[in-house]
Formats: C-alpha cells, sequence, structure tokens
C-alpha cells in the first residue's frame, strides 16, 4: 500500500507525514510538494518525494501513479482558485486510478454558511462524482489560528472579539493531523463523513484557559465587527485580511463552528489535547 499526501511542507501536511511515520515504514509513503527541495529532509528519511503542482495538473498525473490513499490537503487562497485546483487534484486522482481519497473540508461544508464553504461543497462533491471510496474530515478550527491573539495578549491586550457568545470546536493542529493519518493507515472509512472538533465553548470560556495557561487574567472585549475589523488593521493586520476576519467572527456569533462531535477522540483513540497544552507550547515556540 501507497500512502501519498499533497501539501506535505505546509503546517498541517507536515504534521500528517510525522504522524504517519511515527507507525509506518517510509517506503510505504509518498508527498506531493510544489518545491521538492524543501522535502530533502523527507527524502533522506526514505519518503519518496514527488513534483506536484496544482496549478500544473499533469505534474499531479505523474505524482498520483501508483498511489493507493490520497491525501488532499486544502490549499490557500480565494474560492476561485482553491475550487479550480481541487478540481485539478480530483480530476488526477481519477486518471491515475487512486483508490481512496481522504480530502481536509471544513465544518459542517453541506450546510454551513461559513464563507470559506463554498470551496469544500464545490470539492467533496467532484470527490463523490469520481466513484473513488472517500473519507472527508471536516476540520474545526485550529487553536494554532489564535497565535495572533495570544500575541496580543502577551502584550497586554484584552481578547477582543465581535463573535458574542458564539462557540468554537477549536483543537490542535496536530490532533487533526493524526486523525487524518488514522484515516489513511487503516481500513474502514469508506463513504465517510467526520465531523471532527474539540469541545465548542466560547471566547469566554478560551479566555479562561488562556488565562491558566499563561497565569494571568485574561479580560475579554466585546466589540461589533466594525469595531472589530479596526481594532485588528490598527495591530496591522493587512487591510485584504480583514474583512476575512470579520467574517470569521460573524460566522462564530451565527453559530457555524458550533459542532459537537466525539468523531475526533474516536479517531485518536484518545481524549483531545487539552486546549492549555497547546498554548503553552504555543508560548514557549513564541519566546524561542
Amino acid at each position: 500500500m501507497k500512502i501519498l499526501v499533497t501539501g506535505a511542507t505546509g503546517q498541517l501536511g507536515a504534521k500528517v507525514v510525522e504522524a504517519l511515520l511515527a507507525t509506518l515504514p517510509a517506503e510505504s509513503l509518498a508527498v506531493s510538494v510544489r518545491d521538492t527541495e524543501k522535502a530533502a529532509d523527507l527524502r533522506t528519511r526514505g519518503v519518496d518525494v514527488r513534483h506536484g503542482d496544482f496549478d500544473q495538473p499533469r505534474t499531479l498525473d505523474e505524482a498520483f501513479t501508483g498511489i493507493d490513499r490520497l491525501l488532499i490537503v486544502s490549499t490557500q487562497g480565494d474560492n476561485e482558485t482553491r475550487i479550480r485546483q481541487h478540481q485539478a487534484a480530483v480530476s488526477a486522482a481519477q486518471r491515475a486510478g487512486v483508490g481512496f481519497i481522504a480530502y481536509t473540508s471544513v465544518t459542517n461544508a453541506e450546510e454551513t454558511s461559513l464563507f470559506l464553504a463554498p470551496v469544500h461543497r464545490a470539492t467533496e462533491d467532484a470527490i463523490r462524482k469520481t466513484g473513488i471510496p472517500y473519507a472527508f474530515l471536516r476540520n474545526n478550527w485550529y487553536i494554532e489560528n489564535e497565535v495572533g491573539t495570544i500575541q496580543g495578549i502577551l502584550a497586554g491586550a484584552p481578547l477582543v472579539t465581535s463573535a458574542g457568545e458564539g462557540k468554537v470546536g477549536w483543537a490542535s493542529r496536530g490532533d487533526y493531523a493524526q486523525a487524518a493519518a488514522q484515516v489513511l493507515a487503516s481500513s474502514g472509512h469508506e463513504n465517510t463523513i467526520y465531523e471532527l472538533s474539540g469541545a465548542p465553548i466560547s471566547h469566554a470560556d478560551l479566555a479562561k484557559i488562556l488565562g491558566e495557561a499563561l497565569n494571568r487574567e485574561v479580560q475579554v472585549q466585546q466589540v461589533d465587527d466594525e469595531t472589530y475589523g479596526a481594532i485588528m488593521a490598527g495591530a496591522g493586520v493587512p487591510e485584504p485580511v480583514v474583512p476575512i476576519l470579520v467574517a470569521i467572527q460573524n460566522g462564530i456569533r451565527d453559530g457555524v463552528l458550533d459542532v459537537t462531535s466525539s468523531d475526533l477522540e474516536t479517531l485518536l483513540g484518545r481524549k483531545a489535547t487539552p486546549l492549555q497544552e497547546v498554548i503553552k507550547e504555543i508560548v514557549a515556540n513564541l519566546n524561542a
């Protein structure tokens, strides 16, 4: 059995590869990356490093040749670009005769109003239409997405939000990666949708966890969307990113990430890593 991970030098893909290497021989693993030099260390460890560029579909044909189980890690960019890139990967997988596709999607992809959802709905649809057995890994939110928030708090700022009492299923990127590795490395996941999430909590709850991890009181500043955007811009967030952050807050307020599911812990075979523990690791890395 040969497993391939796309985006293997990215933040999530790299962790999936490491999780696989912890349990499988390197020769059973391949990676598809745009810049093979960035994966040189994986090659020295015995991983089959292949060139694959989602903007050059023919490179994917070669990258996916001989692959039994494929993880397509969703790309970055605007919705139109991502849909095109994902379609290229799905089509290449079909041409290459891949036997199973796992795809990193988003919470409640078929019904959510989250602005990111159209990409994932379109990709899930494309995968279904191939007839290839699949698993959709519908990841909720990474606690690592809150690094900027943590940096602000370390500098003395409150936790600023316009999400009200909306809840988020934060979990660590490492846990999501290990769940993906479990699906890739074991059987019985065909045509399955996994809603992967930590326990949904509000920003007020997160402030308490942050306070415990940082050994200080963390205040919550609830504002409206306009004020939130202005504060983010004032903190140095690039102008094109500000509306994205505001849209995320809006979605959280509307409950789009408030999904209760045990799927993550079922795949992990354990409890999700406590957020306090992950936050302490984030802070240690920031101070390194």
